[in-house]
């Protein structure tokens, strides 16, 4: 059965989802979700697919997730995939998911937002000023980390590099260029070079082009 993924492309938060259900090898369908004109905060989305109005939304059968790390997790579940190869790598992984989940994507989701989807005389300049210095420290952590590593735990890609990275290959400027932070850059081309990999509006329907037409 082909499993069911509620997202939209500007999500990078659906990304890790998708990315980890495409890199799986798994039978997956990507449904759209018409997130700007306000598709997941109806009573009949948050009754029938998610009740937190949010994507990704995994259906598999019975079985219906939400949260991107629950999905990877699933999917790591199914395939036995992206989890790590020990014990001890597999709770470095979660470490790394949590930490991107409130330091690095947490910001990064928001900041992108503020900075290219709300009309500019919207765009609240003390507030990206502060979420930009915030995920510069961030972006310095992973860069460190990075130095003298392939992937961010153990010896090949887990779910930590697929939470990561959700939101660094997004083309809309929002404060992070890769040529600042070495080791992330040459960590997202590993990345890129997986057999399988698609940037997020090649892999998930819906983008800003479409909203602009």
């Amino acid at each position: 059965m082909t499993m069911k993924l509620h997202c939209f492309g500007e999500s990078g938060n659906a990304y890790k989802a998708a990315l980890a259900l495409e890199l799986s090898g798994l039978d997956w369908t990507p449904v759209y979700v018409d997130f700007f004109n306000g598709a997941a905060r109806t009573p009949e989305y948050r009754e029938t697919i998610n009740a937190m109005g949010e994507v990704p939304v995994l259906v598999d059968g019975d079985t219906r997730l939400s949260q991107s790390g629950v999905i990877q997790s699933y999917v790591t579940e199914k395939t036995g995939k992206f989890g790590g190869a020990t014990p001890e790598e597999a709770r470095e992984v979660l470490r790394w998911v949590l930490w991107d989940n409130h330091k690095l994507s947490g910001q990064n989701g928001p900041l992108r937002f503020l900075m290219n989807f709300l009309p500019e005389d919207r765009r609240p300049a003390e507030v990206i000023a502060f979420m930009q210095g915030r995920l510069k420290a961030a972006y310095g952590v992973l860069d460190a980390h990075l130095a003298g590593r392939d992937w961010i735990v153990g010896a090949g890609l887990t779910n930590a590099d697929l939470s990561c990275c959700g939101y660094l290959f997004y083309p809309e400027p929002f404060g992070f260029e890769r040529a600042d932070w070495p080791n992330i850059d040459a960590w997202l081309s590993r990345l890129s070079e997986t057999p399988g990999w698609k940037p997020p509006y090649d892999l998930m329907p819906g983008s800003p082009a479409d909203r602009a037409t």
